[in-house]
């Protein structure tokens, strides 16, 4: 099993910035890939970006690019998520998650094998 622990989230003005890390422990040698989704009250879990763990292939919403930049540092078996412009509609918990296999697409929750307890992330207007 992998175990996640998100962390770096908080209350910013809009065009404002936050970083989030997700660090993994347990079996991190079973990682393909990590990815960050994040959950408004009364709405679905939306992908926002995600990584490969072996290659510097990444994937973000349209929602996002421009403006978030997906990392990881292996050797701390991290992730991170740097958010630049934040919008309000940026508010929302936000959940980094594991995925063990190469084939399905990054964007599918069901991809992957479980997540942190999230962070939460506020943007005022």
């Amino acid at each position: 099993q992998v175990q996640l622990v998100e962390s770096g989230g908080g209350l910013v003005q809009a065009g404002g910035s936050l970083r989030l890390s997700c660090a993994a422990s347990g079996r991190t040698d079973s990682i393909a890939a990590m990815g960050w989704f994040r959950q408004a009250p009364g709405k679905e879990r939306d992908f926002v970006a995600a990584i490969s763990w072996s290659s510097t292939m990444t994937s973000y919403a349209d929602s996002v690019k421009g403006r978030f930049t997906i990392s990881r540092d292996n050797a701390k078996n991290t992730v991170y998520l740097q958010m630049n412009s934040l919008k309000p509609e940026d508010t929302a918990v936000y959940y980094c998650g594991y995925k063990t296999d190469t084939y399905f697409r990054f964007n599918w929750p069901n991809a992957y094998g479980g997540w942190g307890q999230g962070t939460h992330v506020t943007v005022s207007s």
